[in-house]
């Protein structure tokens, strides 16, 4: 086999395994149309219908908890790599966190482990990915792709 030929099998297969979690949140219409359904279902009562978060969620409230934070451009969810968002949404802040070694931080945030499938919690990113400007759309896919290189 030559370079060229094995170039063709191999540079895919790495592509893959280091960009994995950026394939979790479709960029399909359809994904992004179903996503738009579960966030509003799942996540507006604390999120925000338009994603805005709750009010002062910069500050914690009188239990040392910060409220639910907004999912739009003006809040930090585009900081975060795929795989903590999606675990963040499966297991719970708390959870989620802990096991990223993150053992200081109240988080309010419950999991949906058993209320929305694994496919469902991309869709739900792939929707809240989808109202980002594209600039933090790069940004985030960057973070995405730091977390994939460093195992996180």
């Amino acid at each position: 086999m030559k370079i060229g030929q094995i170039s063709l099998f191999v540079l895919p297969a790495v592509a893959l395994v280091a960009g994995g979690w950026s394939l979790l949140a479709s960029r399909q219409p359809q994904d992004v149309r179903l996503g738009q359904q579960l966030y509003q279902e799942n996540c507006a009562s604390c999120h925000g219908a338009n994603l805005e978060g709750q009010a002062n969620w910069k500050s914690p409230d009188e239990n040392g908890v910060l409220p639910a934070p907004p999912h739009d451009e003006t809040g930090h969810t585009w900081h975060h790599g795929d795989r903590l968002l999606f675990e963040y949404i499966k297991l719970g802040g708390a959870a989620a966190l802990k096991k990223a070694g993150i053992d200081d931080f109240n988080s309010g945030m419950p999991g949906f482990g058993d209320v929305l499938s694994d496919q469902e919690i991309t869709q739900t990113l792939a929707y809240i990915k989808s109202t980002w400007p594209e600039k933090l759309q790069s940004l985030q896919m960057q973070s995405t792709e730091s977390e994939a290189q460093s195992g996180g």
